[in-house]
């Protein structure tokens, strides 16, 4: 497999390639799976002009009720979209990441939507038809990340005792126990696949947890985790916020760990596009990613923190208290068990720490985790598909127009070398080699 390339780009790099040549590698993935279902923002100064007119004035953005939506929220709610020639924007409500994928698949045109705040690896699931209907894909680009890290781990309070955190040995011994009796024991996340099944995932399997026997892994919307939680549904989740954070306040529950105790700024949730909406519109493109990326300088200034809380509140946003959104947005910590942690490290960030920037060598490690559980085969050509979906070529072109300084645009595609909780590491340049060190998997 080709190492992650850096900033330069080969001549025959697919990022040079034309719509058609990535519409026909996508449709060779496709193929290949055999159907199988597998610090302050730094501006130059003035934003410069865009190079071109915007194709046309609207698209239609999916969104599911979490914080790390925000971006789109303050893009639509401040202006953003409309000063970069988009007014038109819809910013649509999702039921589900289900709904989310099968309105994608749809497209505007058939009364879908164009576009979403989106689990970093479901536009690569879409793309290859691993987790769409038939195994049909429908081909997507990934042009923007939208924040990282701050999702959490919670568990029920009946394992109060064990004040569960990052290592989960005594919470397997009790989900053991709980067999033995002849209880079923369940983990929920949303989306096969996605970010919070592969957060869950690796946490229990680091704690010698097998997802796919020691523990029912189920799918649950982010909005109806803590009522499922509640009737005794599942013993641990994974979401986003403010989801933990009303599990501690209704007392059904508390905080094991937020993801980024697992792995530090790790990616999360991206700005999703079909193809033929950024090929029909190449401007248009550019102009929502710059606005998104407005939206994430404004999220990320401390002083807009309460605002961009309170926008989230909203009816039309996440329509949940504003008590439960601003505590965990400023990075204050409460677990629920005793432990309080302030200015938390491990907060979300919007535009801090290149958090908007899609690098490629984190994609890589979604796919290598989607091998690892079975959900994309092991001979699949990860290189070439992460280079077919993943356009931070737009990314650095609405930069360049933006006039983002080029201290917060990264040189290469690639963060380097990443380190997990357990200590495990994962080189870009070698995923099978990361792939191989994992005891517990379920390959094809």
């Amino acid at each position: 497999m080709s190492k992650v390339p850096g900033q330069a780009q080969d001549k025959a790099s697919p990022l040079s390639h034309s719509g058609q040549q990535r519409r026909d590698f996508l449709k060779q993935s496709a193929a290949a799976l055999g159907g199988a279902t597998l610090a302050a923002p730094l501006l130059t100064g003035r934003a410069r002009a865009s190079a071109g007119t915007p194709e046309t004035r609207t698209a239609k953005l999916g969104f599911i009720a979490l914080t790390d939506a925000a971006p789109l929220f303050v893009a639509a709610e401040k202006g953003f979209f409309a000063k970069h020639g988009m007014p038109d924007v819809e910013v649509l409500k999702q039921s589900s990441w289900g709904t989310t994928r099968d309105n994608l698949v749809l497209g505007s045109r058939r009364n879908g939507i164009d576009g979403a705040h989106i689990l970093t690896p479901m536009p690569y699931l879409i793309s290859t038809g691993a987790m769409t209907a038939n195994n049909q894909p429908t081909p997507m680009y990934i042009v923007a990340r939208l924040n990282l890290a701050g999702q959490c781990i919670s568990v029920g309070r009946e394992y109060a005792d064990l004040k569960v955190g990052v290592d989960t040995t005594e919470f397997a011994s009790a989900l053991a126990a709980k067999r033995a009796r002849g209880d079923a024991v369940r983990a929920a996340m949303t989306f096969p696949g996605g970010t919070h099944d592969l957060w869950i995932r690796y946490w229990l399997a680091a704690g010698g947890i097998d997802p796919n026997s020691d523990i029912s892994t189920i799918v649950v919307p982010p909005a109806q985790m803590v009522a499922n939680m509640r009737v005794g549904s599942m013993d641990t989740f994974c979401v986003c916020e403010p989801w933990n954070e009303q599990l501690i306040r209704q007392n059904i529950g508390y905080t094991a760990n937020t993801t980024g105790e697992l792995w530090h700024n790790h990616p999360e949730k991206a700005l999703g596009l079909r193809a033929d909406y950024v090929e029909q519109n190449p401007n248009a493109t550019k102009a929502l990613i710059k606005a998104v990326m407005e939206a994430q300088m404004y999220c990320e200034q401390p002083e807009n923190i309460e605002e961009v809380a309170r926008i989230c509140s909203r009816r039309r946003w996440i329509n949940a208290p504003y008590d439960d959104i601003i505590q965990r947005m400023q990075g204050h910590f409460d677990y629920g068990t005793g432990r309080v942690v302030e200015n938390s490290p491990h907060r979300m960030r919007y535009w801090n720490d290149q958090a908007s920037y899609p690098f490629k060598s984190h994609d890589l490690w979604f796919l290598t985790e989607n091998i690892r559980w079975g959900y994309l085969p092991r001979d699949l050509d990860m290189q070439a598909l992460v280079d077919s979906v993943n356009r931070e070529d737009l990314w650095r072109a609405a930069a360049a127009e933006l006039g983002i300084d080029k201290s917060a645009i990264p040189e290469g595609t690639s963060r380097g070398k990443e380190t997990f909780f357990d200590g495990k590491v994962f080189d870009p340049e070698n995923p099978l080699a990361y792939l191989d060190t994992l005891a517990i998997k379920r390959m094809r």
